[in-house]
């Protein structure tokens, strides 16, 4: 699924009886164009034209990265940087 995020929006309702609240989802499965968002992210969705059978909303913008990713992708950062810095080996 490249370029499609699977995003679950949680809610509680009332039960229509008891009235005690419970935890619902919905799965809503999202375009992000240019594969930027990770597990855990909290991000903003906007409904869109139907993109493929599923599809039917558009990543907005990342609300707020998930902790362990953003230290992940520094130390990846870092280290790309690092093997374009170097010289290539001497034979």
């Amino acid at each position: 699924m490249d370029k499609t995020r699977r995003v679950e929006v949680s809610r509680l309702v009332p039960h229509p009886k008891y009235g005690k609240y419970m935890k619902r989802r919905t799965i809503c499965y999202v375009h992000d164009e240019r594969n930027e968002t990770r597990v855990g992210d909290l991000v903003e969705i906007m409904e869109t034209r139907p993109l493929s059978k599923q599809k039917r909303w558009r990543l907005v913008r990342i609300l707020r990265k998930a902790p362990a990713h953003e230290e992940a992708d520094a130390r990846i950062a870092a280290a790309e940087g690092q093997a374009q810095s170097d010289p290539p080996p001497a034979e």
